[in-house]
């Protein structure tokens, strides 16, 4: 695993992401697409997460629930646009608190040999929607969320 990068360039609505895993790309795909395996690992740690609807293909759509330890619901929604296996998902990303304001997410995986470097960039309809994303704990979440990954990884056979 190599260190999470999160960039988000003053007055410029998007966030940039990168981290490395010790995985083949194949597995870190399977584990974004497969239902059983992300909700295992997306989120902060210590959230229970439900998944209501999954359809990781070309037009399908996705919706979860994250539940925090004090009983507070979390809800998300998008439509995969394009998932092109162990290679690219591009999404649609809605925060349930934060109704209308969705952005469009795009997930590389880079192969690195028996390692996986995952590039996203999420894009924002404005700056203001950027930095209420960025100040909403977003960065512990991945960052406990890939950190769930690498575990997760650890356990799971590749392909």
């Amino acid at each position: 695993m190599t260190g999470l990068t999160v960039t988000a360039p003053e007055g410029l609505p998007f966030i940039d992401i990168e981290r490395e895993f010790d995985a083949p790309a194949s597995a870190v795909f399977r584990a974004y697409t497969d239902r059983e395996l992300f909700r295992q690992w997306i989120g902060p740690r210590g959230y229970e997460t439900t998944i209501e609807e999954w359809q990781p293909a070309d037009g399908g759509r996705w919706k979860y629930v994250s539940r925090d330890d004090h009983g507070g619901d979390y809800a998300f929604r998008g439509s995969f646009h394009t998932v092109r296996e162990n290679e690219l998902i591009v999404q649609t990303f809605e925060y349930g608190g934060w109704p209308d304001v969705v952005s469009i997410e795009t997930a590389r995986f880079e192969d690195l040999g028996g390692r996986t470097r995952i590039v996203a960039h999420s894009v924002f309809p404005t700056v203001e929607a950027r930095d209420a994303m960025v100040t909403s704990g977003m960065e512990r979440g991945v960052r406990e969320g890939y950190e769930q990954l690498d575990e997760l990884l650890a356990t799971v056979p590749a392909g």
